[in-house]
């Protein structure tokens, strides 16, 4: 699947999720670092809230993978979502087997 339709993809299950998604312009040094986003929880008009925000240079590759490791750690199992955004979720979910509970 072509990086960008698995961008819409995974945005669609952000919003799923209540996860606002955003495209900013990053520090260079945040940048520099390989780091092209990051997942946070912050203060918004109803309570706190998850938002991923990615840095608007990036390539679409570098997007669906900041994307997806944000998304990663998110309980997706009641979601309906595409077999390819449940596999690349499950690829970058940084959860060791042992670890993870059964559904």
């Amino acid at each position: 699947m072509k990086s960008e339709a698995m961008l819409t993809l995974l945005e669609t299950a952000a919003e799923q999720l209540g996860v606002r998604v955003s495209y900013e312009t990053l520090q260079t040094n945040f940048a520099q670092q390989g780091m092209r986003g990051a997942r946070c929880k912050v203060k918004g008009p109803n309570g706190m809230e998850w938002r991923v925000i990615i840095d608007k240079r990036a390539t679409s590759e570098e997007r669906v993978t900041t994307l997806a490791l944000a998304l990663s750690t998110f309980d997706v199992s009641a979601l309906a979502l595409h077999k390819d955004v449940r596999e690349i979720l499950r690829a970058h979910d940084p959860t060791p087997k042992h670890r993870r509970t059964a559904a």
